[in-house]
C-alpha cells in the first residue's frame, strides 16, 4: 500500500467533506477543470448514460469516483453512475483497504469477484497485459449486466503520452490511448477516459494533501516478487516514463509536445498509414498531387 504522507493539508484525518472541497477548491485548476474539459471536448457523456465507474483501489480510480460524484451534483448532464469494483483475487488486507477508502470517501461501491489473479500468476510472458485485458472483459460484462452503456477507466495524461512513445519506440507505430472507443466484443458498450487531461503529479498531490493511502499494485505476482527485482520495474512503460521525465528536465514542453503530436498528424508527410486495417501509401496519390 502507498504510505506516503505530507505535512500539507488537514492536520487530522480528512473527512469526506474535506476531500470533496479540495477537488473543487484547491485542485480546481489542475484536476476539476481538466476533468470537465475532457468530458466536454471529447463528448464523453451524453444525457441518459448509465456509466460504470471502474475502481481498482488505486489513487487514479478513487479520485475519478469522487470527480463523477461532483459532476452529478454540479453538472448539467443527466446521467447515472455505478461505482464498480472487481475483486480479481485481492488478499484480505487489500480488499479491506478498498472498502475502507470507499466508506471514508462516501463512494457506494458494487463489488463482484473474479479469478483473474489465479489465472495470470503462472503466466510468464506479459502477465500484466493479460491481466488488464481480462479485467476489462469482466468489467464490460458486469457493467452491461447492471444496465450500463459505458465503463469509465482512470487513465490520465501521463498514461496517454507514455503509450504514444511506447508505440513508436517498441511497436514501430504511431498510435495513442483514445479518450473513448466502442467495444468490439460487447455491443452497445463504450469505454471512456475522463481523466485524459489530468497530470499524474496532480493526482499524487491531491492524494498526499488529503493524507489518503491507496493501493498501488495488489496482484499476487507483485507480492511474490517483493524481495526480488520486480519484473514491472523493468517494463517498457517504466522505461518510457523515466525517459520522458529525463527529457522534461531539459525541455518543459516535452510532455505537451508528445501529446500534440497525435493531434497534429499531417497525412501529406506520412509514408504510409492504416485505415480500417487497410494500408495506404503516399505513392497511391503521389502522381495526382
Amino acid at each position: 500500500m502507498d504510505v506516503q504522507k505530507t505535512m500539507e493539508g488537514p492536520e487530522t484525518t480528512p473527512t469526506c467533506a474535506d476531500i470533496e472541497r479540495s477537488i473543487v477548491k484547491k485542485f480546481r485548476k489542475e484536476i476539476w477543470r481538466k476533468f470537465t474539459r475532457a468530458i466536454n471536448e471529447y463528448e464523453l457523456i451524453k444525457d441518459g448514460d448509465r456509466i460504470a465507474v471502474c475502481i481498482s483501489g488505486g489513487k487514479d480510480s478513487m479520485l475519478m469516483a469522487k470527480l463523477f460524484q461532483e459532476l452529478e451534483r454540479h453538472g448539467k448532464k443527466n446521467f447515472e453512475t455505478v461505482f464498480l469494483v472487481m475483486d480479481p483475487g485481492y488478499n484480505k488486507e487489500n480488499a479491506l483497504a478498498i472498502r475502507n477508502n470507499a466508506e471514508l470517501m462516501h463512494v457506494p461501491i458494487t463489488v463482484f469477484s473474479s479469478d483473474i489473479f489465479d489465472i495470470v500468476t503462472d503466466i510468464e510472458d506479459s502477465p500484466c497485459y493479460l491481466c488488464a485485458r481480462m479485467r476489462r472483459g469482466h468489467l464490460y460484462a458486469k457493467a452491461k449486466e447492471l444496465g450500463c452503456n459505458k465503463i469509465a477507466l482512470g487513465h490520465h495524461f501521463d498514461d496517454v503520452i507514455e503509450t504514444i512513445l511506447m508505440g513508436m519506440l517498441y511497436g514501430g507505430q504511431i498510435q495513442t490511448m483514445m479518450p473513448k472507443l466502442h467495444s468490439t466484443n460487447f455491443e452497445g458498450m463504450e469505454l471512456i477516459r475522463p481523466m485524459y487531461l489530468i497530470r499524474e503529479e496532480a493526482v499524487k498531490h491531491w492524494r498526499d494533501y488529503n493524507k489518503l493511502h491507496f493501493l498501488q499494485c495488489a496482484c499476487k505476482f507483485t507480492e511474490q516478487c517483493a524481495l526480488e527485482e520486480s519484473r514491472e520495474s523493468s517494463s517498457k512503460r517504466k522505461e518510457v516514463k523515466a525517459l520522458i521525465r529525463e527529457l522534461a528536465k531539459r525541455n518543459p514542453y516535452i510532455e505537451k509536445n508528445i501529446f500534440r503530436s497525435v493531434e497534429n498528424v499531417n497525412l501529406k508527410t506520412i509514408i504510409a498509414y492504416k485505415e480500417d486495417g487497410v494500408k495506404h501509401s503516399f505513392l497511391d496519390t503521389y502522381e495526382k498531387d
